[in-house]
């Protein structure tokens, strides 16, 4: 439960004090259904820290990290989580949008396959169909997946399917190829077995900022001051198994940790890695705007004295 505490406080939109102004109501669109990676925030509240400093914390549903972008980037909501090179993209668009912290350090950006569907491989991918939701950040950002992997980016259709309904279209067989989070690893692994076939992202070098929290750039302008646990997870959200989200949260940590997020603050955002990142989106996606990309980003809100511990993250 400590290290719940601590990533708690340290997703926490303010820090713990008595209100000096009247109660706020504020609107936090998530990028999916929640789920472990989203428990911090739950448990901020449940705690009763958002209330302490004046805030009415709204935790919304989302669809997607494409919709939450767009959502946060118009003022539709002034905080949000989005996968970082999706909000690059909204951001090239027009989208007021800032990050906060990065939650993944690393991208749990995963493709699944079932090896019996005849794919062992990104290069088995062409002809073949992939599963998810419009929104999917790994659909927004397929084109850079594709030119990566070296294999032409109309090779493959995609076909809509929910997030939650990811592993079922996989077992029937209505597509070959989902995408999914690695926290989501271990169900498929309990599904399927040896005959699971995965690619991280990162295998094959692609590695941008993954999950983070992000806020409207007006309004965080205008309020500099404002935007500074699994149990409280399942407490509030209804149909999760408990073991399953244990698990996921061992993924996550893995996904929080690297060599930045251990020395300056958890959250932290390099700006040499944002650099890569945006050349990243500009040289696969095209920057419909582009932009100077230390706007679009600040550390200056980030607690140093929180940091990941390395030795508490199982590989």
């Amino acid at each position: 439960m400590k290290g719940l505490r601590v990533a708690g406080l340290a997703f926490a939109l303010v820090a713990p004090a008595a209100p000096s102004y009247a109660v706020e109501s504020i609107n936090l669109i998530l990028n999916w259904t929640p789920t472990a990676d989203h428990s911090p925030f739950y448990y901020a509240k449940a705690q009763g820290w958002y209330a302490k400093a004046g805030i009415d914390l709204n935790i919304e549903v989302g669809k997607g990290s494409g919709v939450s972008s767009l959502k946060v980037g118009s003022g539709g909501s002034p905080f949000g989580i989005a996968d970082l090179a999706t909000m690059l993209v909204a951001r090239s668009k027009g989208a007021d949008v800032v990050a906060l912290m990065s939650i993944y350090a690393n991208t749990g950006q995963t493709f699944y396959w079932l090896k019996s569907y005849g794919v062992s491989g990104a290069k088995d991918f062409p002809g073949h169909k992939i599963g998810n939701p419009p929104g999917d950040a790994s659909r927004v950002m397929w084109p850079a997946f594709a030119k990566a992997a070296g294999i032409a980016a109309d090779a493959v259709s995609f076909v809509n399917v929910g997030p939650t309904a990811k592993i079922a279209a996989l077992k029937s067989h209505t597509v070959d190829i989902i995408s999914d989070f690695y926290n989501e690893h271990d169900l498929k692994v309990i599904e399927f077995g040896s005959d699971l076939g995965f690619l991280n992202w990162k295998d094959i070098g692609l590695n941008p900022y993954g999950n983070s929290l992000i806020v409207n750039g007006d309004f965080l302008e205008k309020n500099p001051k404002l935007a500074p646990c699994l149990k409280a997870l399942l407490d509030q959200v209804s149909g999760h198994d408990k073991e399953n989200q244990e698990r996921q949260w061992e993924r996550i940590k893995f996904l929080m940790t690297d060599e930045f997020t251990t020395t300056k603050a958890l959250g932290w955002i390099d700006a040499e890695r944002m650099k890569k990142d945006y050349e990243l989106v500009q040289n696969y996606l095209g920057m419909e705007k582009p932009f100077a990309v230390e706007t679009a980003f600040t550390t200056r809100l980030l607690d140093p004295s929180i940091k990941m511990d390395a030795s508490k993250v199982k590989k």
